[in-house]
């Protein structure tokens, strides 16, 4: 049988983190701080560690020393590492509005800030490594998230919707900009224009709006609620009306959507896991106290309308792959339903228990825990799981001609 190895990963504790989600996920008794992402994997700004015999060891270290063993020849040859990076993500509060780089603009934008001087983990870096970043999420519980621009026709209703016959004259005039972008023929140009209007507000324009929005009546649309709260949170900033020109989704456990590389998103409450290339770059455009750079966005957005598609395993499905169209990654969960189960991953692989207990290899994997498995060598069997669980696992996907 292949062999498996135990991991031990860091909690990254970001303000908008929930207190209790990840630590009760792990068994482990909340402190009251917040307890945002789980990181497994080797990026270096949060690596994981791997249980030995002689004591844990960096997984990206215990990679390096076998590389063909441990990612499979093909894999090692592409990427020299493991190529992407799992998450689990419990937000209480909304995250920043961003996008992600395609793989040549993080290519140039690292290399460029290395050249000015700025430290890796300068509050000012827009690129923390040469990679890009698309990725999946997919819910462990009930989850909503703002991704990709509405149609320019749905905006201005949203906008006109919002605005009502109470809105005070600034703002209407403030909002002027706003429609006439949205009026242009093509749509990427017009949600373009739009968007360059509204970062060009001024401090007053941005107060009444502020105003305005929680001034609104709390029973309402989705929209109206999610703008009103993100005003409460984020009084001033431009993103509070995000709802009205990003689609808003919910997912319900299970279900997962797909962020390419170019698309603006926020991700507003929920837990779940998350998968993506192994890349930290992102390019925030509101709704956070940290670093935003408006040139740099708009250099990295997609304005081509773009309403997410939401996968899900079918009813009953103990194995589902959801699809995603890149080669760093893919995500797969399996639902133990006592019988054995091969875990048939062609890459190596990241897998942590979400629910119940799954047995390998003579031991026990407890809800919370987590393992890395290389590829089966040849003649190997893959490991086999049994028990009642569920279980996600991070993996490769398929590769392609050469970048």
């Amino acid at each position: 049988m292949a062999e498996f190895y135990r991991l031990h990963n860091q909690i990254r504790h970001y303000e908008w983190g929930s207190a209790d989600a990840i630590p009760g996920l792990l068994g482990l008794e909340p402190t009251g701080g917040p307890c945002a992402e789980l990181w497994m994997g080797s990026h270096p700004g949060a690596p994981s560690r791997v249980e030995l015999g002689g004591g844990p060891a960096g997984l990206g270290e215990f990679i390096a020393g076998d590389p063909g063993r441990f990612l499979g020849e093909k894999t090692a040859a592409r990427y020299g590492g493991l190529p992407f990076l799992f998450k689990l993500l419990a937000a209480e509060k909304p995250l920043s509005i961003q996008a992600h780089p395609n793989l040549q603009q993080a290519r140039e934008g690292f290399k460029l800030e290395n050249a000015k001087g700025l430290e890796p983990n300068a509050p000012n870096r827009n690129y923390r490594d040469s990679n890009h970043k698309p990725e999946i999420v997919c819910a462990l519980t009930p989850f909503t998230g703002m991704c990709g621009f509405r149609k320019p026709g749905e905006t201005a209703g949203l906008l006109a919707a919002f605005l009502g016959g109470k809105a005070p004259a600034v703002l209407r005039e403030g909002f002027a900009p706003l429609f006439r972008a949205l009026e242009a023929g093509d749509p990427a140009s017009a949600l373009r224009g739009f968007l360059e209007a509204l970062f060009a507000f001024s401090p007053a324009l941005l107060e009444a709006l502020t105003g305005f929005a929680l001034s609104s009546p709390e029973a309402g649309s989705r929209e109206s609620g999610l703008v009103r709260g993100f005003a409460a949170r984020y009084p001033n900033d431009p993103g509070i009306i995000a709802p009205l020109y990003l689609n808003v989704f919910e997912l319900r456990p299970g279900e997962a959507v797909f962020l390419d590389a170019g698309v603006l998103h926020a991700y507003v409450r929920g837990f779940g896991v998350e998968l993506m290339a192994n890349s930290d770059n992102v390019l925030r455009g509101g709704l956070t106290p940290k670093h935003v750079d408006v040139p740099e966005l708009m250099k990295v957005l997609s304005f081509a309308p773009l309403k997410p598609e939401v996968m899900k395993p079918a009813p009953g499905d103990s194995f589902f792959t959801y699809p995603a169209p890149c080669e760093e990654f893919s995500l797969t969960v399996m639902r133990g339903q006592g019988g054995p189960k091969p875990l048939a991953m062609e890459g190596p692989s990241i897998c942590v228990v979400t629910e119940g207990e799954a047995g390998i290899g003579g031991e026990l994997l407890r809800k919370g825990e987590s393992i890395f498995v290389p590829p089966p060598g040849p003649g190997d069997a893959p490991p086999t799981l049994g028990g009642f669980f569920t279980l996600y696992a991070a993996s490769t996907g398929k590769l392609s001609a050469r970048r």
